[in-house]
């Protein structure tokens, strides 16, 4: 069991050293010699024991952290209706279903393909959970056309087996790529084209791009399961573990 002595004392030594007189040349400080023989105790103890810096560093990230998942969960609550029910986002699953899972992802993002797969078994296992497609392209030009190419297929209702199709391809995406996947999963191409010029296309892609900086997401992969935020990759288990968390609240 690691000791917590060792913090606590050098927080107590700083706690002294810190409330000595501040301000004053040390000629003109009362307190100075005892202010000198503080600052080289610490110094000679953080130098016998390093590992206390690194522990004090550990301690200010996991608080940093608890900060951020705390402000988080804040944005969440406050845009849950925007994250749940934009009329632009497309729905899987369960559309009635009593739990929510919103997912961040970008067709070439390899965690998102990942993500994708334990999202499907997740469906699959679990018949009240409804799905909310967010859109985030945020690798470059091919991204942004596969994201409008899915969000105008779905006025032809394929924009599920289109997102399976990019999400599935191992091939590196290009608009004539985007296409041919489309074309593969029976969308028109006239109509999609056609679809994709649509203001409301890029105005459903403005939404989410708004959501990412509400909620400061970083990257892709990113979830919302209930009023839970998730960066990153998850496997089932926890996909399951937080639907059910998200289902007793």
């Amino acid at each position: 069991m690691k000791s917590t002595s060792t913090p606590i004392a050098v927080g107590l030594l700083l706690a002294v050293l810190l409330a000595l007189p501040l301000g004053l040349p040390a000629a003109e400080t009362p307190d100075a010699a005892r202010r000198q023989e503080v600052e080289t105790i610490v110094r000679e103890y953080l130098r016998a024991h390093p590992e206390v810096i690194v522990e004090a560093l550990q301690e200010m990230e996991r608080r940093e952290q608890e900060a951020q998942r705390r402000h988080r969960a804040e944005a969440v609550r406050a845009h849950l209706t925007e994250l749940t029910q934009d009329p632009g986002s497309p729905v899987g699953g369960n559309p009635q279903g009593a739990v929510t899972v919103v997912e961040f992802f970008d067709y070439q993002c390899g965690y998102c393909k990942r993500v994708a797969l334990e999202i499907k078994k997740l469906l699959q296992a679990d018949s009240d959970v409804r799905l909310v497609y967010r859109e985030l392209p945020i690798l470059g030009p091919p991204s942004v056309f596969a994201a409008r190419a899915a969000l105008a297929a779905h006025r032809q209702g394929k924009y599920e087996p289109l997102h399976a199709a990019l999400m599935g391809t191992n091939e590196r995406l290009t608009e004539q790529k985007v296409l041919q996947l489309a074309s593969q999963v029976g969308v028109d191409a006239a109509q999609l084209e056609k679809d994709m010029a649509d203001p409301a296309v890029a105005a459903a892609l403005d939404r989410n791009f708004e959501l990412q900086r509400k909620l400061n997401i970083q990257g892709t992969p990113a979830l919302v399961i209930g009023t839970e935020f998730i960066p990153g990759a998850a496997d089932l288990a926890t996909l399951m573990k937080l639907v059910e968390q998200a289902r007793r609240k």
